[in-house]
């Protein structure tokens, strides 16, 4: 038994070389951007690190699948000094079998968030290269939509009113101001007419008196 264990132990990481490597067909390519996003506050990459990458893409396998993944399924190769590295994940029940790529990467997405805050990263900062970005929930506004547009038209249907009205209201004043002026015009026509004729009465008085008076100078 103790043998087989042994055994077992030497030929992992023979084959963790064998599976893992850049550009398999089953690995996938992460990229960190450590001094980006944190700045002076930012941490080295060091075994440790790696062990926390491998614990997380763990969790998210086992929340996937549910299977009983552990941290020496997730196989990492080719570590660069700027913290880039491949990673190949391996079936629990049979190491030699590799999960498919597309498994990986519906686990990641289903746990990226869980996985960025653990390095305090972000999608940008934390690239699985390959894998699309998650995209952000959508933001619900505190007012519900429908009641938002019925806001809208009604408020739209309150202005046609009130323009409706105002509009209504003017051509009445400018009515009546246009009757109240044929009725003042009509007004000093009658009085011009009126004062015509009692200047015609007085004329035709004056004429009279002054022809009798001629008539009895005569005499």
């Amino acid at each position: 038994m103790l043998e087989r264990v042994f055994l077992l132990l030497c030929f992992l990481p023979v084959l963790a070389a064998e599976t893992c490597k850049p550009n398999t067909p089953n690995g996938h390519k992460v990229r960190l951007s450590i001094k980006t996003a944190l700045g002076a506050e930012a941490y080295d990459w060091n075994e440790n690190e790696r062990f926390l990458f491998q614990s997380t893409m763990a969790y998210a396998m086992r929340n996937l699948k549910g299977e009983n993944f552990t941290v020496s399924n997730i196989v990492v190769c080719d570590e660069t000094p700027r913290v880039s590295f491949w990673f190949v994940v391996t079936s629990p029940n049979d190491p030699s079998k590799v999960v498919s790529k597309g498994e990986v990467e519906e686990a990641v997405r289903k746990s990226r968030n869980r996985i960025n805050q653990a390095f305090m990263l972000s999608d940008s900062t934390l690239e699985f290269i390959g894998i699309l970005p998650t995209l952000a929930a959508p933001v619900e506004p505190p007012t519900p939509t429908w009641l938002i547009v019925f806001g809208v038209v009604m408020g739209m249907v309150l202005a046609g009113i009130v323009i409706l009205l105002a509009l209504s209201f003017v051509q009445k004043k400018r009515k009546k101001n246009k009757k109240a002026d044929v009725e003042e015009e009509e007004d000093d026509e009658g009085t011009q007419v009126q004062t015509a004729e009692n200047g015609a009465t007085r004329v035709d008085y004056y004429n009279n008196s002054f022809a009798d008076d001629e008539r009895f100078t005569h005499m």
